[in-house]
């Protein structure tokens, strides 16, 4: 298939690489008032769950871009669904979309969170960053990562992804949900951390504060929702123009750009570096999304194109860029699992995507050095077990107690 044909395929209708000069400030404007929200809003509810409505925003434009994919994936003419599929086949799309924007988020965007803080660091206090290290809350978006990508060892075994793998990857992230949903806000005593919006909307008067909150949130998410499409064509259309090649398109330039409205929230709570590990937190609950949501979309999306209940078969090719995907994965779980992000962990997790990046024929040996990285990290974890499953527990016990005892007042404060 030409790359016009996969522009047109993705993204219908056509743009001029100009209207960048209006669409990416729009973007960058729509991130600002989405994560303004946000930072009000874990003062009213977890922290988590705040992220959690974050990522869902920001990650619309990744949800539009993988729909069409799986759409035109199950509605292709071609017999796509055998062993080798004829030239011309593009249902393989789906999965190289998926699985790059995964590996993109864990190689490329955790690592420049921690570059980013330790560059504002140095500037701002003359020393340097020895880690990130993450609030105790932060336990639940690294054990929920745990269950889909385990899962995920299945889906790659059986070599598809059907309407049943979607119900549970569902109900995974229900469940992850309601435990957000348990713990409390953020305390009062943190808002002066906040930026100015934030703590403007955070102290409106009665039930001003939730108009000024739900406003930053629906002004950013239905700015998001309107520019995304003229952003990605016009970002595109400087792509394909530069001859990027059409896998290279599929599985990096549009995850980047589909993306690219978390990282810059991202980015701007790093800069605070004491907010860096929320900033971290937003890209990890962005993967608890994809791993869960976004993968169950698919066979949906492709079973409703095909008419009927069906799976996305994999080949060879697709089951490594998943195997790859899963074993980054991993090896980032573990990397958290003491509850703190440090430099060489950063470093290696960029040098590997990197190096896959430069030279994609390397996914068999890259996948065995994460494979051999996972499992030196769990032979530690045997001398000194991780904290996360510790700090989880705990939190847990201690919600159960509170929420045990009669209080007074409704959530989130006066």
């Amino acid at each position: 298939m030409k790359v016009k044909l996969l522009l047109a395929a993705i993204l219908q209708g056509g743009s001029a690489a100009w209207s960048a000069l209006w669409t990416f400030p729009s973007i960058l404007f729509s991130a600002f008032m989405i994560a303004w929200g946000a930072e009000a809003a874990q003062f009213m509810i977890s922290q988590g769950l705040a992220l959690a409505i974050l990522a869902w925003l920001q990650t619309l434009p990744e949800f539009a871009v993988e729909a069409v994919i799986a759409w035109e994936a199950g509605s292709d003419p071609l017999q796509c669904f055998v062993a080798t599929p004829p030239p011309g086949c593009h249902s393989h799309l789906a999965i190289a979309n998926y699985t790059g924007a995964i590996r993109l988020l864990i190689g490329l965007g955790w690592p420049m969170i921690y570059f980013v803080a330790a560059f504002y660091r140095r500037k701002k206090a003359g020393r340097a960053l020895g880690a990130i290290q993450l609030e105790d809350e932060h336990s639940v978006e690294v054990l929920a990562t745990v269950p889909p990508v385990l899962y995920f060892f299945w889906v790659w075994y059986k070599g598809s992804l059907g309407l049943v793998d979607a119900a549970v990857l569902i109900a995974m992230y229900v469940v992850y949900l309601a435990i957000l949903w348990r713990f409390p806000p953020q305390e009062q005593e943190n808002l002066s951390d906040a930026p100015a919006p934030a703590r403007w909307a955070y102290t409106r008067p009665g039930a001003w504060r939730y108009a000024a909150i739900l406003g930053f949130f629906a002004i950013g998410g239905l700015l998001l929702y309107f520019t995304a499409h003229p952003f990605l064509e016009s970002m595109l259309a400087l792509s394909l123009s530069m001859g990027i090649s059409q896998f290279v398109f599929v599985q990096w330039v549009a995850p980047f750009l589909s993306e690219f409205p978390e990282k810059v929230s991202a980015f701007a709570w790093a800069r605070r570096v004491t907010h860096a590990p929320m900033g971290l937190m937003n890209m990890l609950s962005s993967n608890v999304n994809q791993w869960t949501v976004l993968a169950a979309m698919i066979p949906i999306v492709f079973s409703c194109a095909r008419g009927e209940p069906s799976a996305l078969p994999f080949d060879g090719e697709q089951r490594m860029e998943i195997l790859l995907t899963i074993m980054q994965s991993v090896v980032a779980v573990l990397l958290l699992a003491n509850m703190r992000f440090e430099w060489w962990n950063a470093t290696l997790l960029f040098v590997l995507w990197l190096v896959q990046f430069l030279r994609a024929t390397w996914r068999e040996e890259i996948t065995i050095v994460y494979a051999a990285w996972a499992v030196g990290l769990l032979l530690w974890f045997v001398v000194r077990p991780p904290e996360a499953p510790k700090v989880f527990f705990r939190m847990m016990r201690q919600q159960r107690k509170k929420d045990a005892t009669p209080t007074t007042g409704e959530r989130g404060g006066p």
